[in-house]
């Protein structure tokens, strides 16, 4: 569908512009944007490199076992009937880590390995052999609605990608919206985005529940 909206938006845009004699405009705006683009691809895998190699080195100095240990409680009031010891409960706490840290595409395997552990959590309790309520098949469980809402909200403490955005495009302080201590605008707006999306999946739980 997004593919469709995009090329019809190109397209419009195109034709618009053959009619009014911008072709020009469109052709220049075309080849700016594309080495904009490029840029914008090099500053950010500079960006990630970085992170991703200093989460690398967390992870061997067993910084982020220490820190999964820590999050162990708040993974457990959010997923309550996940057993104890599933492997699911590792994937998640690393790509909630991750989000923190700003590594979005550090996140994104983590987040894919536990939406599969979690689907495996579900089969098995469609086939009796896990403990919790199963849902219908072919229906996404609480846990797996849950582990999404919470990696989109994604508490931030330092947003990397929008730091590369701002950098990208000249910003004379990019780390300016991590701020001191709690004060900065990234990690304000994405705990309030996560203190609503828990709210709303305990919410929906209990409506489910009840």
């Amino acid at each position: 569908m997004l593919n469709y909206l995009w090329a019809g938006m190109i397209i419009v845009g195109v034709i618009f512009g053959a009619f009014n004699g911008k072709m020009p405009d469109i052709t220049n705006a075309a080849l700016d944007s594309a080495k904009e683009a490029v840029t914008l691809c090099i500053t950010m895998m500079g960006v990630m490199s970085f992170w991703v190699g200093m989460m690398e080195i967390a992870t061997r100095a067993g910084i982020i076992e220490i820190a999964s240990k820590k999050l162990r409680p708040l993974v457990r009031f959010l997923f309550p009937d996940i057993p104890e010891g599933h492997k699911a409960n590792d994937y998640i706490t690393t790509n909630f880590i991750a989000n923190f840290l700003g590594l979005g595409w550090a996140a994104t395997p983590a987040g894919l390995q536990g939406m599969g552990a979690l689907a495996d959590l579900e089969r098995e309790r469609q086939e009796g052999r896990a403990p919790g309520a199963a849902q219908k098949p072919g229906v996404a469980s609480d846990e797996m609605c849950t582990f999404l809402i919470m990696n989109i909200s994604s508490l931030q403490l330092i947003p990397v990608n929008v730091i590369a955005y701002r950098s990208q495009y000249g910003s004379v302080n990019p780390a300016g919206i991590v701020g001191a201590g709690i004060v900065g605008a990234g990690i304000v707006a994405t705990a309030v985005s996560t203190v609503v999306a828990m709210v709303y999946c305990k919410m929906k739980a209990k409506r489910r529940r009840a």
